[in-house]
């Protein structure tokens, strides 16, 4: 057959069924570059191009050709590469500055780090001004429990320390044979110190047997060793056995804001020295109850005390100690001893801390060792709220 040629058209290799502008696809027509199923009307004699054969894939995922090898493959059409969207779809903008979740804003409180460090230069006070109110005159305390593992010797470390640290000359008496006082304030107590029990037994000076605290100001310790577990049977025979360290504490030169005795885990010839040389006993309660169980007992020897050696004796303050937020028990001894005693319990509450636990172990208080801790606030609360009922209640020396 012989080619017409048809006037005023061009002729082109193009088949007449593959458009040559791109108009806006319809999803449902399948691919947007894939030649139409309804073949056009060809015009001409332009040959009509092979069926469109899609490969398959490994996967068994029809294989849809790129946009770019679909417009190599018929040449004379050009696909753009950035389609234009649909009608009425709106882009967002980027916004022109980003801000991330995480930048802290003024009414958020402080990173927990920041706290810290905050806590623990508020408790170490490095300018070592007097932020703790001094008392008018000495205030001697015995931390008294007959009952062991109650904090007796943790508490009166942290709490000298933490008075100490903040202006207030304290002296820390370790009646305890044990010497875990001696040791938790990294004071020498092996055999042949100068000790309380050449005090108590040889009537030496308190002044020759007090030792400075390293590294805290303020601070002296009269060291306990092992020779003080046969004090007691000595001073059987002595006269004015019950009254040795009150006079050795009353004749000593110096002025103290603080005297702590720490008394032994008994109620015999030691603890009774305590308590006719103190004005006020410090009770540590273990929030348990073989804590609460003993405590009847020590009230009762603390009045025989007052009644017949020692009339200024009064319990002036109680601390819970080893407190475990998690049981109920903490909490219903909690409220038990606060409604027995009244004002007499601290509002600080000594939780249980490992901090406070390791400490002793690199010869220092906890409030030194881990200043930021729970712990070491937690004294610090205690002995702040001490010396405020010092300055609202002041008592007197001892004579």
């Amino acid at each position: 057959m012989r080619r017409r040629d048809v006037p005023g058209r061009p002729i082109s290799s193009v088949p007449a069924n593959v458009p040559l502008s791109r108009e806006p696809h319809d999803p449902t027509d399948g691919p947007a570059n894939a030649p139409s199923a309804r073949p056009g009307p060809v015009r001409g004699n332009a040959a009509v191009p092979a069926r469109y054969e899609p490969q398959p894939s490994v996967s068994g995922v029809p294989h849809q050709p790129a946009p770019q090898a679909a417009a190599d493959a018929v040449p004379g059409v050009v696909i753009p590469t950035d389609t234009p969207p649909a009608a009425g779809y709106e882009t967002e903008a980027a916004p022109s500055t980003y801000v991330s979740r995480e930048t802290p804003t003024r009414e958020e409180d402080d990173p927990p780090l920041a706290m810290e460090a905050m806590r623990a230069v508020q408790i170490l006070n490095p300018s070592g001004e007097v932020t703790m109110p001094r008392p008018a005159r000495t205030r001697v305390m015995c931390v008294a429990n007959q009952k062991g593992g109650v904090g007796k010797t943790t508490t009166t470390v942290n709490l000298a320390v933490a008075l100490a640290l903040h202006g207030n000359r304290v002296l820390v008496v370790d009646l305890d044979p044990q010497g875990n006082a001696s040791t938790g304030l990294n004071v020498p107590h092996h055999t042949g110190v100068p000790d309380v029990y050449d005090c108590l037994i040889d009537s030496v000076p308190l002044e020759e047997v007090a030792q400075a605290v390293e590294g805290i100001p303020n601070l002296w310790c009269v060291p306990a060793t092992i020779d003080l577990a046969g004090a007691e049977i000595e001073l059987v025979s002595v006269v004015a056995r019950e009254s040795r360290l009150a006079r050795a504490i009353a004749a000593y030169p110096g002025h103290f804001d603080y005297v702590f005795i720490d008394c032994p885990p008994s109620l015999g010839l030691l603890t009774v020295n305590a308590l006719v040389a103190a004005q006020e006993v410090l009770i540590p309660i273990q929030c348990e109850y073989y804590a609460l169980e003993g405590l009847n007992q020590l009230i009762n020897n603390i009045n025989l005390v007052r009644q017949h050696l020692n009339p200024k004796l009064e319990v002036s303050t109680i601390l819970l100690t080893m407190y475990d937020r998690r049981t109920r028990l903490a909490d219903a001894v909690e409220q038990d001893v606060r409604n027995h005693f009244g004002d007499k319990v601290l509002q600080a509450v000594i939780p249980r801390n490992v901090r406070v636990s390791e400490a002793p172990s690199y010869g220092q208080s906890v409030m030194t060792y881990d200043p930021g801790s729970r712990g070491a606030t937690s004294y610090f609360e205690a002995a702040q709220e001490i010396a405020e009922r010092g300055v609202k209640e002041p008592v007197s020396r001892n004579a």
